[in-house]
């Protein structure tokens, strides 16, 4: 498996990480449901940096050159990240939890929850 990972620096962006979730909640998390070989992808942001990011876990056999939806994301914040890395997955390990689906994120939380 690979995993990619993204950071933006939200400094000088008109954008907020409340503005970028309401963007995820109105359009930005549904395309990726079809994409070939992704197993895994979710957004993270840092109220304290002012950063947002995404990291997606791919198959070894994605092929990642293939069409992806549009990075919105980039056109919105108006640059692209100011990292972007990828890694081989050494281990993947799922912890001892409740056993119900996650929740699928602060983005679609009540309005007013924050990290």
């Amino acid at each position: 498996m690979k995993a990619t990972i993204s950071w933006w620096d939200l400094a000088g962006s008109d954008q907020t990480i409340d503005s970028l979730r309401d963007y995820l909640r109105d359009e930005g998390v549904d395309p990726w449901t079809e994409v070939p070989g992704l197993r895994l992808k979710f957004w993270i942001s840092d109220r304290r940096t002012n950063r947002w990011g995404a990291v997606m876990l791919w198959d070894t056999t994605a092929d990642l050159t293939a069409p992806m939806p549009p990075n919105r994301a980039t056109e919105l914040i108006g640059h692209p990240p100011a990292v972007r890395m990828m890694s081989d997955v050494e281990a993947l390990v799922e912890g001892a939890h409740s056993g119900r689906p996650a929740g699928r994120g602060l983005a679609f939380e009540p309005t007013g929850t924050s990290s």
